[in-house]
């Protein structure tokens, strides 16, 4: 998964949580080789290291999301390491505690949850080792337990990551969307686009490539029913790193077959799902 794309309205303050909340940076474009490092003029690429996380694009104008509609239910950011996953949620909570909304233990991984300040949500987590993952004819297990957010701080802080966050690396792990219903979304992510069912539940689906838990995740939780999104501030782009030209290739000749329209700038495929989330698909 690449950097997520987000309309924001304020762009001085998204900056401003991104890189203080969360430890992120500022990246300069000529240091990063992601599709989605936007360079227009009123865009901002959020990291950590050369690596996007979030693409900031200053929409002042655009109306704020209905709600129940289809969109972004968060994005995910993944840390290596439970000490960096553990110094950002002390950050969080030492910067913008009234943002803070939970926490899991996903069996797969430990989660933090929050939302940035105009309210796309954001998970922060750290895989267990994939020997720890329990897999039951192709299905992954998952819950969500409970997680001391306090408990995990003191257990796994360390002097040397709190010194120096920003040196700690972070990727984005997977992203989870809200739509109108789970058979629509499965019908396109796995029968059309590709990615293999690892979870699944009559409110939610969880699916991935290559055996890992998940890469993107659809609910339904605060979304039933919800039709295509209109143009609003919130999500503005998924982006999908796949191996190989081949692999987009063989992606638009599956597109065609289901008469879903494409574009592709010669960077990255586009197009959009059910729920006009636009997705753009790169070679790594």
């Amino acid at each position: 998964m690449d950097a997520v794309t987000l309309y924001v309205h304020d762009i001085d303050a998204m900056v401003t949580f991104y890189t203080e909340a969360l430890a992120l940076q500022v990246l300069d474009h000529a240091g990063t080789e992601s599709v989605a490092a936007d360079r227009r003029d009123g865009v901002v690429t959020i990291g950590r290291g050369t690596v996007p996380l979030v693409v900031l694009r200053h929409a002042p104008d655009m109306p704020r999301p209905a709600r129940g509609s289809a969109g972004l239910f968060h994005t995910a950011i993944l840390f290596d390491t439970q000490a960096a996953l553990a110094a950002t949620v002390l950050r969080v909570a030492e910067v913008a505690p009234e943002l803070y909304t939970g926490s899991a233990d996903h069996l797969v991984s430990e989660a933090f949850y929050l939302d940035d300040p105009e309210g796309n949500g954001i998970e922060l987590y750290v895989d267990r080792s994939r020997e720890e993952w329990t897999w039951t004819q192709g299905r992954v297990a998952m819950d969500s337990l409970a997680l001391d957010p306090n408990a995990f701080i003191r257990t796994h802080l360390t002097e040397e990551v709190v010194a120096a966050p920003q040196e700690q690396k972070a990727v984005v792990g997977h992203v989870h969307l809200q739509v109108g219903d789970i058979a629509s979304a499965r019908r396109f992510y796995v029968d059309t686009v590709g990615f293999e069912v690892t979870t699944e539940m009559p409110s939610a689906l969880f699916v991935s490539a290559g055996g890992y838990h998940h890469h993107m995740a659809m609910n339904t939780w605060g979304s039933m029913g919800a039709g295509p999104r209109a143009v609003t501030l919130g999500l503005g782009e998924v982006s999908i790193v796949v191996p190989t030209d081949d692999d987009v290739a063989a992606l638009t000749d599956r597109l065609a077959r289901h008469a879903i329209p494409t574009a592709h700038d010669g960077a990255a495929l586009t197009f959009t799902d059910p729920w006009k989330n636009r997705i753009a698909v790169s070679v790594g």
